[in-house]
């Protein structure tokens, strides 16, 4: 299997779950793309478009998992076709998604969106959290039946990343590997 890992903004340098994550996928022998996007800290859609579609056509990956603005990423490119010449990922991991009307001036050229319709996956898999400040439980929801996809709540994990203790994650680990 080839997985491909997508981080949000700001990356998710060590000791970030997708870091560890990376490193278990390569460390079993296994095929792993740890994408890193431009300018992570002031993010522009067009280039982060452009560069996963390039990773896409040359890396092929089965497993897509993608954290927080990475999903939004992904949400756009599914919107607007840019994935539909290529096969489906087997599975899909959509990890901490900020809500679709994101005013965070920093990542204005990604939003707002509207949730796709076909999410270019087999199976995919949304993961949220009870506290994330991003996206409350209400909105996942109504996200998760927008995307007409099963749900994971994790109680009290905030957005899943290095703040909220989301170092090595054994679940997400066992998923991958």
């Amino acid at each position: 299997m080839r997985t491909l890992i997508l981080h949000g903004w700001g990356g998710s340098d060590f000791p970030h779950w997708q870091s560890h994550l990376a490193c278990e996928i390569a460390k079993n022998y296994s095929c792993v793309s740890f994408l890193s996007l431009s300018d992570p800290d002031m993010p522009k859609l067009g280039m982060w478009k452009k560069e996963l579609l390039e990773e896409m056509q040359s890396f092929k990956p089965d497993i897509v998992v993608c954290h927080s603005l990475a999903n939004i990423l992904w949400f756009h490119l599914c919107n607007d076709g840019s994935l539909f010449d290529m096969p489906k990922v087997q599975k899909l991991y959509l990890v901490a998604p900020p809500r679709l009307d994101c005013t965070i001036t920093e990542l204005s050229t990604f939003f707002p969106l509207e949730a796709p319709k076909e999410l270019h996956a087999k199976e995919a898999l949304l993961i949220t959290s009870t506290d994330d400040h991003y996206l409350s439980v209400e909105e996942a929801q109504e996200l998760q039946k927008a995307l007409g996809i099963e749900m994971k709540v994790l109680q009290n994990a905030g957005h899943i990343n290095t703040a909220s203790g989301y170092g090595m994650w054994e679940w997400m680990v066992k998923e991958c590997t």
